[in-house]
């Protein structure tokens, strides 16, 4: 004979796995406050303006040719 399973226990048991499981791909994706995303994105754009601004205007010698 095999053992006897309450349904309810194994039922929140599964629902308790599979919100472990939705928290933990949340802290993927919303891990960080507001403001550190915030000012990980205004690194980023000023990288990017400063990257651009180093770029040369000719380049292009194509032109030229």
């Amino acid at each position: 004979m095999s053992d006897v399973i309450n349904l309810n226990k194994a039922r929140k048991t599964r629902q308790r796995e599979r919100d472990k499981a939705q928290a933990a791909q949340n802290r993927v994706t919303f891990g960080l406050p507001g403001h550190v995303r915030r000012a990980a994105r205004e690194d980023e754009a000023r990288r990017l303006r400063l990257f651009d601004g180093q770029k040369r205007k000719d380049v292009d010698n194509s032109e030229n040719s």
